[in-house]
């Protein structure tokens, strides 16, 4: 074995190891090497740099994944040709890229080409087509491009359904987007109607107790929270906290995001003495489990607050707003939307209070 596969396999080791920042400096070393000894375009050197692409994205460096993936799709593009198998999935991931920047133009005017080279290969209904069509729905779907995704995603989930059955994996995922989108177009009623299909299906499949079966649940929660049926919602996400403690554990992320979920579903039913010790029991398990200076520790914080004025506790929501302001300030900058967001809730209070003569 040589030492550039003894350097890959350790890299490899190293992002298996969640240890990005060192696997990313032994692709890096790797690359140089293989460019100087076997020359840019060969197909250990593509794939080098199309794994450097990927760290680089994981790592949320999103400029250096674009040009990195840009830099990949090109050399495809002379090598393969721009129609080749190899080239379409780098131009995806390009796409998935820019996606993530926030660039959603860019990621929607590649997948479009993309979509087009597919179906022109395999015909409209292929399952890499499919996928591709998923991947533009998406793309419109950030771009908050609503209809344009319902349309495609509901078109992907009919075919699916047709050729693979109601209960299978890829027609649920389907069936699941598509409700997510329905959902963020504030059609509440289609969007439960399908998510509880979604539920179902789960069940059949995955059984009860399945991750991917509490997820679909969790969604469903949060469309019957979003649609004020707040006697369907409370009760699914009570049992959700249940069935997380016992499967995840008390301490896992999604065990303290239902209990914010359920102490949110019962603020929003104004049942204030239930909502507030479990946004308390919320704040301190996400500060013991995450740190202090965690957002979603400083969220927990924030709505806690937020639950104490309504609950008329106006000194203990200044307090806790102004210590949850000085923290988000230190930890992420005056700047950001959570600062901005905690700090707007501060002031409104206390011109509500000053408004009141309350005495805060």
């Amino acid at each position: 074995m040589t030492t550039l596969e003894i350097r890959d396999l350790l890299a490899s080791a190293c992002e298996s190891a969640g240890r990005p920042e060192e696997a990313r400096e032994l692709i890096l070393i790797s690359l140089a090497e293989r460019e100087q000894v076997q020359g840019p375009d060969h197909p250990d050197a593509l794939t080098a740099r199309t794994t450097l692409a990927r760290i680089y994205r994981e790592a949320n460096m999103s400029e250096q994944a674009i040009d990195m993936y840009a830099r990949v799709l090109a050399d495809r593009e002379w090598v393969l040709g721009p129609e080749h198998a190899d080239t379409l999935g780098v131009r995806s991931q390009l796409a998935s890229a820019y996606l993530a920047a926030g660039k959603s133009d860019q990621a929607i005017a590649l997948y479009q080409r993309n979509l087009a080279d597919w179906e022109q290969a395999h015909g409209p209904e292929h399952p890499d087509v499919l996928a591709e069509y998923m991947n533009l729905a998406r793309a419109y779907q950030t771009a908050n491009r609503l209809d344009d995704a319902i349309a495609i995603f509901s078109r992907v989930r009919k075919i699916r359904e047709s050729s693979l059955g109601q209960d299978h994996p890829d027609t649920v995922a389907a069936a699941s987007q598509l409700a997510n989108a329905y959902r963020t177009s504030g059609r509440m009623k289609e969007a439960i109607s399908l998510y509880r299909q979604v539920v179902a299906s789960r069940q059949t499949m995955l059984g009860a107790d399945h991750l991917d079966t509490l997820a679909a649940q969790s969604n469903l929660a949060s469309s019957y929270h979003a649609a004020h049926r707040m006697k369907d919602a409370i009760p699914l996400y009570e049992r959700l906290i249940a069935d997380r403690e016992r499967i995840q554990g008390p301490d896992h992320r999604d065990t303290l995001t239902a209990r914010g979920n359920l102490a949110s579903a019962y603020h929003s039913a104004g049942r204030m003495a239930d909502a507030i010790p479990v946004y308390e029991q919320a704040a301190t398990d996400f500060e013991r489990v995450l740190g202090h200076d965690h957002p979603d520790t400083l969220t927990s914080r924030g709505n806690l607050a937020h639950a104490y004025y309504m609950a008329r506790r106006q000194s203990d929501a200044i307090k806790l707003f102004e210590r949850t302001i000085a923290d988000s300030e230190r930890a992420l900058g005056p700047d950001h939307p959570l600062t901005k967001t905690i700090s707007d809730n501060l002031r409104t209070i206390t011109r509500l209070c000053i408004s009141a003569t309350a005495r805060c």
